[in-house]
C-alpha cells in the first residue's frame, strides 16, 4: 500500500515533494501506468503549490483519482467528484486542516518532516481505492 511505503521513507531519498511521493509510490503501487513526463505533473504541487495553500498530498492523491475513476474527462460523472469529497472531509475531520502551512504548524515533525502529513493522506487514499476496487 501507499501509505506503508510512505512511512517506511519513499521518495526521501530522492527529495520527492510530497504530491510527487504520494503520485509516484501509487504509479507503482497500483501499475498507473504514467511515465516519466506524466510524474513530473506533481512537481509544482508540492508545498501547497509552493504557496502553502492545499496541501501536495492531497492533490496528489486527487491525481491518483483521477488516474483511476476518470475514462475522459472530470464531467463525464459524479463519481470524482464525490470521492475528491470524500477524501479531503476525511482528511479534514482527521488532521484538522486540508492547508499546507497550518498542517505544518501543528503536525510537523523535525525528524520525519511531513511524513506523517502524507501518510494519512495516503492511508484515506488506499482506503477509497480498496472500497472502490471492489
Amino acid at each position: 500500500m501507499i501509505a506503508d511505503r510512505i512511512r517506511d521513507g519513499y521518495g526521501e531519498e530522492e527529495k520527492l515533494n510530497c504530491a510527487e511521493k504520494i503520485l509516484y509510490a501509487s504509479n507503482e503501487v497500483y501499475n498507473l501506468g504514467l511515465d516519466k513526463n506524466a510524474l513530473k505533473l506533481a512537481a509544482g504541487f508540492g508545498g501547497g503549490m509552493c504557496t502553502g495553500d492545499l496541501c501536495g498530498a492531497i492533490t496528489g492523491s486527487i491525481m491518483v483519482l483521477g488516474t483511476m475513476f476518470v475514462k475522459n474527462n472530470g464531467h463525464e460523472s459524479d463519481k470524482i467528484k464525490k470521492l475528491i469529497q470524500e477524501l479531503i472531509s476525511r482528511y479534514k475531520e482527521e488532521m484538522g486542516y486540508i492547508d499546507c502551512i497550518p498542517l505544518k504548524e501543528n503536525h510537523l515533525d523535525e525528524q520525519v518532516k511531513c511524513r506523517n502529513i502524507i501518510v494519512k493522506a495516503a492511508e484515506i487514499l488506499d482506503d477509497i481505492i480498496e472500497r472502490e476496487a471492489k
